[in-house]
């Protein structure tokens, strides 16, 4: 999340540079920095697919006026929603809410989670159409 961020902040140019600065000085095992890396890569790769789904799942929410922080606790459960099957749903919204709690508002909890459960029930519903 904190690495989506800094990407949205100071922009896509500074990816190779910024990440292998980021992830050198975290914290963490290899297979931490490693999966936050994958994480990091593939949701700045589906960035546009990620903040298409947050803005037709945020009513009410002009996807512009979210914060930064909320914006990257968001594309990171969306990607993982979309593309890391192996971890359940209600785990990857269960830590965006701990993260949104934890970096964000006392607000951003509630948001993130009905958001990524409108995003989740979104994609089950074209799961369940592709299958007709």
């Amino acid at each position: 999340m904190q690495a989506l961020y800094q990407l949205d902040v100071q922009g896509a140019a500074l990816l190779p540079r910024l990440m292998g600065e980021f992830f050198h000085e975290m914290e963490g095992d290899s297979r931490t920095r490693q999966l936050a890396w994958e994480w990091t890569n593939g949701a700045w790769a589906k960035v546009a697919e990620c903040d298409e789904l947050i803005s037709s799942s945020a009513l009410r929410w002009q996807f512009s006026r979210l914060s930064p922080v909320d914006r990257s606790i968001l594309r990171l459960g969306v990607y993982q929603l979309t593309s890391c099957p192996d971890i359940p749903p209600k785990v990857i919204i269960n830590e965006a809410i701990e993260l949104a709690k934890k970096y964000s508002t006392e607000k951003s909890g509630p948001f993130v989670n009905g958001v990524l459960d409108a995003v989740l029930k979104k994609l089950r519903n074209e799961t369940k159409q592709e299958k007709l």
